[in-house]
């Protein structure tokens, strides 16, 4: 089975009419994207958009072949028109199935948002699922299924989705087995909230997704490239910088994460406990929180994927425990007990089978501490770092919200 992305764009494409943003500022030539239409082995139009006929031809196809055209989604603004020859376009009812002659069969999939998710069976048994923008499945089953029906059948070997704006949609559909490490994710309804250049792809990558530029020809079940998630992620920046927002980006498209926050309740602290609540409430509902400073057991456990935000805080709690502010008690065995402590969670990160993003200040470019006890910190934050980056395959610094790579 064939796929032509016709469009990869949001519904107003990408760059917006007179929009003065840095992304549509930037979206020019290749960069630039239409609204998403999909095109299924020249017989199959998946959402009719002004100008499908041109892309079409200028991707080296033709809708002359087409035999129905489906809508997932409303469409705001005036009416579509229909080129000469094309069928009238039309949705198909929740919980029924459309056979094609081609050999094509397409089922509904039920949403948690207005529109409709194509599951489209090719005849040689290769499956696509496409989903609207905004939208993600809604009724998964349990365990190894899918998507409305896909009980206890294999992956989708490719699924077209909203990726940035859906991530949680995602995690449902790896949570039910419908989405395996072998199903190419395509990103499409990409608009001008997402970040130019290279950063879309760093960011799609670490959700284990790609895009493509419009126009481009995907053979459904052929082996792809798919992007390997990094399994240890370290993401240091400093205060506000927007790290904690970077690392619950990069498993937000992952389901059952489990959130460890080394911070405490800090009982009295009503600003921190703001903080707290700012948090929480920007997480998924699926993720779970423990606070704990004890993190070597959590990374020697099988389990879901870690997020410990933050390291600093956890280097706090352990100078607190070896007295490492107190000079005589730092000199007569405090010191050597951090270090010890230290390394014992770098070997763990080494060892540890579970996914992992941590969150660390980079505290290293700033005013040198007054006292001694602020230097200490400084210095053993700056070693702690070291350690734990040496131990990770992607290493990054967020400065202004601003990701950089530092490794991977």
């Amino acid at each position: 089975m064939e796929l032509t992305l016709l469009g990869t764009g949001a519904p107003g494409g990408l760059p917006l009419p007179d929009c003065p943003c840095a992304a549509c500022a930037t979206a020019l030539g290749p960069a630039a994207r239409a609204a998403t239409a999909l095109l299924v082995d020249g017989v199959l139009l998946l959402d009719l958009t002004p100008g499908a006929a041109f892309a079409a031809a200028r991707a080296g196809h033709s809708l002359g072949g087409v035999r129905q055209v489906l809508l997932s989604h409303p469409h705001d603004g005036p009416a579509v028109e229909v080129p000469a020859g094309l069928p009238q376009p039309g949705r198909v009812a929740d919980g029924r199935e459309l056979a094609l002659l081609t050999g094509h069969r397409v089922r509904t999939v039920a949403l948690d948002a207005p529109g409709s998710g194509y599951e489209v069976t090719g005849p040689d048994g290769e499956r696509l699922l496409y989903l609207p923008p905004g939208g993600a499945p809604a009724g998964l089953g349990e365990g190894n299924g899918g998507a409305h029906g896909h009980g206890g059948r294999s992956p989708y070997e490719m699924v077209v989705a909203d990726v940035l704006g859906r991530p949680d949609g995602l995690a449902r559909l790896r949570a039910t087995g419908a989405v395996g490490p072998t199903t190419d994710v395509i990103a499409v309804h990409i608009g001008h909230e997402a970040p130019p250049g290279p950063e879309l792809t760093r960011r799609l990558a670490a959700a284990g997704a790609r895009a493509v530029p419009d126009g481009s020809t995907l053979v459904i079940g052929a082996y792809e490239d798919v992007p390997d998630v990094p399994r240890r992620t370290l993401v240091l920046g400093g205060a506000r910088s927007g790290k904690s927002v970077e690392a619950e980006r990069r498993l937000e498209a992952f389901p059952e994460v489990l959130y460890v926050a080394t911070g405490g309740t800090r009982n009295g602290d009503t600003e921190w406990a703001r903080r707290v609540s700012v948090h929480r409430e920007r997480r998924p509902g699926s993720w779970r929180t423990t606070e704990t400073c004890d993190l070597v057991p959590l990374l020697a456990d099988d389990g879901p994927p870690l997020l410990v935000d933050c390291l600093s805080l956890w280097l706090t709690h352990v100078m607190d425990e070896v007295k490492a502010w107190d000079d005589d008690e730092w000199a007569g065995g405090g010191e050597r007990e951090l270090r010890r402590r230290v390394v014992e969670l770098a070997d763990a990160v080494r060892a540890t089978r579970r996914t992992v993003v941590a969150v660390s200040n980079e505290v290293g470019s700033g005013i040198v501490p007054a006292t001694a006890s602020g230097r200490r910190y400084r210095d053993e934050l700056g070693r702690l770092n070291t350690l734990f980056a040496a131990e990770c395959e992607h290493v990054l610094l967020v400065v202004a919200g601003q990701a950089l790579a530092l490794r991977g």
